[in-house]
């Protein structure tokens, strides 16, 4: 039954996203009258947002149920409990793989990307604007509008801050096809490979720490977080966030070459893929290295991961220019970054108290003390984490990530699944778990409340009041609570 439950919750997620999700104009499956009555009504979009919630409800209670089974395994059950949660990964996502991107136009800018290298524009100096017909002139034989019909219109004429590693993938899918709906799949595929990487690597990194690698996998694979920002919206964070891992248990298994050569390819998908290199150099030290060890270390594991992200760049003629594009995302607010919240709260009391102060002059400082936050953390745990020892390592890693998640700019849903695959591998206590659970709920379900409603305030009301309903059934109650507190305090431990 938990199995079904997931399953028929991600089919409610898929077609209900056909309903509120962003498509192209031309998508031919925009031809069924039924789906192009219920788009084109106010009514028909606000059911569909409740479909949608209720089937990540679905999701989250299975999740949950799955989570409680894994941990709670005896006998037989402990042999084949990873096996299901990979089995789980796969039937759950299954019906999203052809989904349009959910909750979120980037699949859709990254189909225009590819198609800008596709036709010899370069991404970081062109945005998607310039694929739409100017006079008698059009980039490629085809059509192009459609390539930029669901492109948010706030990052059309921008270029891209990804790395190298997408834009070559994408540039590969677009030389095959010019469908956004086709492109932005082949995207999902890149998303899923990171999804397999995690599969691999996260029971490895669990063995380190002696924890049960099923109910580790379970948290990281198949939570709402991963299901409706990862799958569902097919980020580039999720393929990242897979280079990262596998970076570290080959760091491990193979040398800190391979370590440091992965790590380069996961900056060359986002440039904070390559933090997992400072845990990458500890990891492969030997115990109790000295600090001149250490620098030696970090730093040839940093000229090894620089050469493989500068050198993917000129190997496929993209370049560098991401890192002038690095700014982009700065360019707009978002409710949960801490500085930027923070930094807005002020100035807005500034304006209040009628102090004449330049517009943002706030949030640009607390957002610059944020980024010395993150470098303070980093240098920290550089020159200060144990060296040599493999849990240490996954430490080391989830602290590096959180201290960008928590303190950077622009933070949205997806940045969060950066988390998981390294706390659950760790051995948390009772508050830190119950917490990785709640929030990978909550920020599931929050995920069609994101910038993809872009101001619609009666889908807001009506998502905010059926979250009202589905929170506190899914945590609060108390069997929701005696659940949680069964896997919080399972104690399934592995010799390591």
């Amino acid at each position: 039954m938990i199995l079904v439950r997931g399953l028929v919750g991600s089919v409610l997620v898929l077609l209900g996203g056909l309903v509120v999700s962003v498509l192209p104009p031309s998508a031919p499956v925009l031809r069924s009258g039924l789906l192009e009555a219920l788009r084109g009504a106010e009514a028909g979009r606000m059911s569909a947002l409740t479909v949608v919630l209720i089937g990540l409800g679905l999701l989250a209670s299975a999740w949950l149920a799955l989570c409680r089974h894994v941990a709670l395994a005896e006998g037989e059950d402990r042999v084949d409990a990873l096996d299901l949660v990979r089995f789980a990964t796969m039937l759950w996502s299954a019906p999203l793989v052809l989904a349009p991107p959910l909750f979120s136009r980037d699949g859709w800018s990254y189909a225009a990307q590819g198609m800008l290298a596709q036709v010899g524009l370069s991404p970081y100096e062109h945005g998607p604007e310039v694929l739409k017909p100017q006079g008698d002139w059009a980039p490629f034989h085809w059509e192009p509008d459609p390539i930029v019909q669901a492109v948010d219109p706030m990052w059309l004429d921008t270029a891209t801050p990804y790395g190298p590693l997408p834009l070559v993938f994408g540039e590969l899918f677009a030389g095959a096809t010019g469908n956004p709906w086709m492109l932005a799949i082949a995207h999902r595929g890149l998303a899923l490979a990171g999804l397999l990487m995690l599969a691999w690597a996260v029971p490895r990194m669990a063995a380190w720490t002696g924890v049960n690698p099923a109910l580790a996998s379970a948290i990281v694979l198949v939570s709402p977080l991963m299901i409706a920002n990862g799958v569902g919206g097919l980020h580039n964070d999720l393929l990242m966030v897979g280079l990262m891992a596998v970076a570290l248990v080959v760091a491990v298994e193979r040398g800190w070459v391979w370590g440091a050569a992965l790590g380069g390819l996961a900056a060359a998908v986002k440039v904070p893929g390559g933090l997992v290199c400072i845990a990458v150099a500890l990891v492969t030290l030997p115990v109790a290295a000295t600090l001149l060890d250490r620098i030696k270390r970090l730093a040839l594991v940093g000229l090894v991961s620089l050469a493989v992200l500068f050198g993917l760049g000129a190997a496929t003629g993209l370049g560098s220019g991401w890192i002038e594009a690095l700014t982009v995302p700065g360019t707009i607010n978002t409710p949960l970054s801490i500085t930027t919240l923070t930094g807005g709260i002020l100035d807005w009391l500034a304006g209040l108290l009628g102090l004449g102060l330049e517009p943002a002059v706030f949030r640009d400082f607390i957002r610059g003390l944020g980024m010395l936050g993150i470098l303070g953390v980093l240098g920290w745990v550089a020159l200060r984490w144990r060296t040599g020892d493999r849990a240490a390592g996954v430490g080391a890693a989830a602290v590096t990530a959180g201290a960008f998640v928590v303190l950077c700019p622009v933070v949205h849903l997806w940045y969060f699944l950066v988390l998981p695959p390294f706390l659950a591998a760790m051995k948390l206590g009772r508050i830190a778990m119950l917490s990785l659970l709640s929030l990978s709920v909550i920020f599931g379900l929050v995920a069609p409340l994101d910038s993809s409603l872009h101001g619609a305030y009666l889908a807001i009301v009506l998502g905010c009041m059926t979250l009202a309903v589905l929170v506190p059934v899914l945590l609060l109650t108390r069997r929701a609570r005696e659940r949680m507190e069964r896997i919080a305090a399972s104690r399934w431990l592995v010799s390591s």
